[in-house]
């Protein structure tokens, strides 16, 4: 290449790297570069602005045109400066893609706080928490670990009127039951015994909402004791004598059912009904994968800094295929861990851990058979989509929306064999015929299709033309 094309290619780099608005700023270096007037880049499947006074500047190709003002005067060289814009067609789609993540990450941040999503469970999520919010009355989070109860928690207060009030968190597994009561309630200062005094959760949260996060983990006292307060919003520290009154909204989450926990005996019946006043559930990281890039990029932008990280289509297909037992949680570290040790800017299918990819190689990935057909690839699939079932062929056929009859080929489907001859086609020769089997390699010659005769004791056998009926697996 040119000197000049080399400098053309590093400054679309560098616009690619840094610049909000890729195209406009690409279009603007091709016109100073190669004298073009108000040049237009096409990429696949736009249409061209080739209307009066314009063409189409040559060098270009299917993945990217070019049109300008028509001058009548063409340099030689710029039919080489648009190839070069040609081979950076699929980054500039991918830089173009990107600027509009961003500009919908920012769009929702604005709308949803840090629990970002776009899927119709997290929009309805969003509803809920918007109508919870307008009221004091205790809410009760439920959901798995690292699926954002305590975002939940928080967004519920920014949405409340006590939202110029304290946010105080407390996590109930992670506190000795010991000392359980004095981080709720508080201690009396004794300066006899050299005890210092110190307010609870509940006086901190004065004003404000208090976060009681894994409810579930309260021992049986405990729970006794969150019930009286909740009865009457009185507090009484430790040591101390009377109470102290307080104006604190409750929102309390757990990673278990409470009302299976009280029926086993573990949590308190009346606790329990105190405590489900409204209700939101919080849908696992499976139940919208739709959402996995734009919270990988939300990641990415976060703990990457400026170097301008992206996954590959393939890294893009394991996150999707991968369940997530971690939910959020556990994208997060997968993310980080892919940053740590993927070399920049590119993350790949190779730099993440081997317990998410596993199942997507073995899903997608060739066998040592060689047989990549689709319907080697299809019948790979199913099988692992039946194993995800627990062996439940009509759950599998209900998650892969085909039929119990379509399932059933693809379990059966045993790869092509070295050697193995295709099975032999029905040939149908005129209305009286009847029908015939002919050997595909040996063609349709007189005398080389073989009559196919029906058992004579059993009835006519009926043909149908069209596809077979598909079966309802769902009841």
């Amino acid at each position: 290449m040119s000197s000049a094309l080399v400098s053309l290619l590093e400054q679309a780099v560098s616009v690619l790297r840094n610049e909000a608005r890729p195209r406009e700023r690409l279009e603007r270096l091709l016109g100073e570069t190669c004298g073009l007037v108000a040049p237009t880049l096409h990429l696949t499947g736009e249409p061209l602005d080739d209307g009066p006074g314009r063409m189409v500047v040559p060098g270009g190709s299917e993945a990217l045109r070019v049109t300008a003002v028509d001058t009548g005067v063409v340099a030689d060289h710029v039919a080489a400066a648009v190839a070069v814009f040609v081979a950076l067609a699929p980054v500039i789609r991918d830089a173009e893609r990107r600027t509009e993540m961003r500009q919908d990450l920012q769009r929702l941040s604005r709308e949803q706080g840090d629990l970002i999503g776009r899927t119709p469970v997290m929009r309805a999520l969003h509803e809920r928490i918007a109508r919870a919010a307008q009221k004091n009355f205790i809410v009760l989070i439920q959901g798995e670990s690292g699926s954002g109860k305590e975002l939940v928690a928080r967004r519920v207060h920014a949405l409340s009127d006590r939202r110029d009030g304290p946010f105080v968190p407390l996590n109930s597994a992670a506190i000795v039951e010991s000392l359980l009561e004095a981080e709720l309630f508080g201690i009396e200062e004794r300066t006899a015994t050299g005890v210092r005094g110190r307010r609870g959760k509940f006086e901190q949260a004065d004003g404000g909402t208090l976060f009681l996060d894994e409810v579930s983990d309260l021992s049986s006292s405990a729970q006794a004791k969150l019930l009286r307060v909740i009865q009457d919003p009185t507090v009484e520290r430790v040591g101390g004598q009377g109470g102290r009154r307080i104006d604190v909204r409750m929102v309390v989450a757990t990673n278990r059912p409470l009302e299976a926990l009280c029926r086993n005996g573990l949590f308190r019946w009346d606790l329990y009904y105190r405590l489900n006043a409204i209700e939101i559930a919080v849908p696992p990281l499976r139940a919208r994968r739709d959402d996995i890039p734009c919270l990988v990029e939300a990641i990415l932008q976060r703990v990457a800094g400026d170097q301008p990280w992206r996954l590959t289509a393939e890294a893009g297909d394991a996150l999707m295929a991968y369940g997530f037992p971690g939910n959020v949680r556990e994208l997060e570290r997968v993310i980080e861990r892919a940053i740590t040790l993927a070399a920049p800017p590119v993350i790949d299918v190779a730099d993440l851990p081997d317990v998410l990819t596993g199942r997507y190689r073995e899903a997608f990935a060739g066998d040592d058979t060689g047989d990549d057909s689709m319907r080697a690839w299809g019948s790979r699939y199913a099988r692992r989509v039946l194993r995800q079932a627990n062996g439940n062929k009509r759950e599998a056929c209900r998650v892969l929306d085909i039929s119990y009859h379509t399932l059933c080929a693809y379990l059966a489907y045993e790869g092509r064999r070295p050697g193995r001859r295709r099975r032999a086609l029905p040939v149908f020769e005129g209305a009286d015929a009847g029908p015939t089997v002919v050997d595909p390699a040996e063609g349709l010659g007189p005398g080389r299709a073989q009559p196919y005769r029906a058992h004579p004791d059993r009835g006519p056998i009926t043909l149908h033309d069209g596809p077979a009926p598909t079966l309802d697996t769902v009841r």
